[in-house]
């Protein structure tokens, strides 16, 4: 399991010291949650922001984009070479299109799916992306709790996507008491913000995390 904290749940006035206490070898992501204040209503920070968290780490960026017109967004993240560049499927028309032009950049393509939409609507895309993100909250709302309806989504999608190399991602409300279900179904990562940035040390909430899921019999 690999997990990816979400610094949207960290101090950003003090993000550079949270982010140089990150060992490399336990944190394996840095998980950027882009929203627009109109795909969802929150507004958090944009490809400027993305840029100054890369000068502070050597962690890969796992960008999140909650926007409008993806389309529109996604190349102002280009230059960064994340390792995942994620765009939610209700949001656009053109999502074949969209993760060839990801792809292209050298960039994993990912696709998020809020909580109401059916795993089916991934079917065409599973041939173009690298990671699928299973929401397990409604996007753009911080502090939520983990939906259990998302373990079964998380096993429906394995079964779609079969022997395709397409990572599982799940983001909200994860914790020790649900990552081993998530790992037994399929998840292969995990972002996690409020259970990653409070209480002791990042590395040691990573940690636990990752023993939690290897806990599952069919990690």
């Amino acid at each position: 399991m690999r997990v990816s904290p979400s610094v949207l749940a960290a101090d950003l006035i003090d993000l550079r010291r949270s982010l140089q206490s990150m060992d490399p070898s336990i944190v394996d992501l840095i998980h950027l949650d882009v929203m627009d204040g109109h795909y969802v209503p929150q507004l958090s920070f944009g490809e400027a922001y993305a840029r100054a968290v890369k000068s502070a780490t050597s962690i890969p960026l796992d960008v999140h984009l909650m926007v409008a017109a993806p389309e529109r967004e996604c190349p102002k993240y280009f230059d960064l070479h994340p390792a995942y560049l994620t765009f939610h499927a209700e949001a656009t028309h053109f999502g074949v299109r969209l993760a060839q032009s990801i792809r292209e950049q050298g960039i994993g393509a990912g696709v998020s799916l809020n909580p109401g939409t059916p795993v089916e609507r991934l079917a065409p895309l599973l041939d173009h992306v690298d990671l699928a993100l299973v929401m397990s909250v409604e996007p753009g709302f911080y502090g939520q709790k983990f939906l259990p309806q998302s373990v079964e989504r998380v096993r429906q999608l394995r079964e779609m996507i079969g022997r395709r190399p397409v990572a599982i991602q799940v983001d909200g409300g994860i914790n020790t008491a649900n990552i081993a279900a998530l790992a037994q179904n399929g998840a292969s990562i995990v972002v996690a913000g409020a259970f990653c940035f409070q209480g002791d040390s990042i590395n040691s909430r990573v940690q636990a995390l990752k023993e939690a899921a290897a806990a599952s019999p069919g990690s």
